[in-house]
């Protein structure tokens, strides 16, 4: 893998991730909207913006071959239609959480979702880890046993914001396609369904959009391009960096989270979570020094040594 390919996967990982930490302030200002009714709207304003990007970028026809190819290339197909579920899922979830005072909570399902992306890197991709790596990944991991069993109770709204998220960058990962091609597509298939269910909540009277504020409605609508931006970041990083890498570059979100939910929203912050974010911001340090050409020539020089 090619070391400007390797930074060029860094840097929009690390925009996307930067985007999706600052999310929390965002859904708070639509706190009046239902999570389900928010769900949908991103879902279709997120698809009706990706269309006029792709078109006018000139890719409208790739996406039209690439949907035709689906008779033949069922696995691209499954794979796509997957991540739209799972991302879905997340979206749904974290929105619910956030406007539930439940932030914090969401910031530990993303300290858990790097280490599902490692697993499912090692295990599923065959990725290798280096001996720094795996001390990270075991530092990591007590950060988050210290951060679950602090809670109390099980942390299924991590847990769930985890494991969609790491299956998502998993599906991502295998698909080869440009990200725009596979974003939009994307949310072509789920589309249908936000448009029924916003359908449902205007015949039952239900819906906030077009009935609140001028300022709600415009929030409503440019959730969609909030939504598309970092996906198509993500996506481009997720193709040019290893899976185990894209895991670790992850923190940036749940360290922003945590941040906002205990300075701008006051959540209770406890001495685990100090303890946590020690344990976590270690495995990060030795995590990003194990990328480094020092690094490298350290232990070129170390192995030398041992050779004589």
């Amino acid at each position: 893998m090619g070391e400007n390919k390797v930074k060029q996967g860094v840097i929009f990982a690390g925009i996307s991730y930067l985007i999706w930490g600052m999310f929390p302030v965002y859904w708070k200002l639509l706190q009046g909207v239902g999570a389900d009714e928010i769900l949908a709207n991103r879902v279709i304003w997120s698809f009706i913006f990706m269309v006029i990007l792709v078109i006018s970028t000139n890719k409208w026809k790739k996406v039209i071959l690439t949907i035709q190819a689906f008779k033949t290339n069922k696995k691209q197909a499954f794979l796509l239609f997957a991540a739209s579920i799972l991302v879905s899922f997340n979206w749904f979830i974290y929105i619910w959480a956030v406007n539930a005072d439940k932030v914090i909570e969401t910031s530990l399902g993303y300290y858990i979702n790097p280490l599902v992306s490692v697993l499912l890197g090692v295990l599923v991709l065959k990725e290798k880890m280096k001996r720094a790596q795996i001390i990270s990944f075991v530092l990591a991991a007590i950060g988050v046993l210290i951060l679950t069993f602090s809670h109390g109770s099980f942390p299924w709204i991590a847990l769930s914001l985890a494991l969609t998220f790491g299956l998502y960058g998993l599906a991502k990962k295998i698909i080869v396609l440009d990200s725009e091609i596979g974003l939009t597509i994307e949310t072509l298939f789920i589309t249908p369904i936000a448009l029924f269910y916003m359908g449902y909540l205007f015949a039952s009277g239900r819906h906030e959009f077009l009935t609140g504020s001028m300022s709600i409605n415009i929030l409503i609508m440019v959730s969609g391009v909030l939504t598309a931006i970092p996906l198509l970041f993500f996506a481009k990083g997720a193709q040019r960096i290893p899976l185990s890498m894209l895991g670790f570059i992850q923190y940036l979100t749940p360290t922003l989270t945590l941040i906002l939910g205990v300075f701008l929203y006051h959540e209770k912050f406890t001495n685990s979570h100090l303890m946590a974010f020690i344990c976590i911001w270690s495995a990060l340090t030795i995590y990003s020094l194990s990328q480094t050409k020092l690094f490298r020539i350290f232990n070129k020089s170390k192995a030398e040594v041992y050779s004589k």
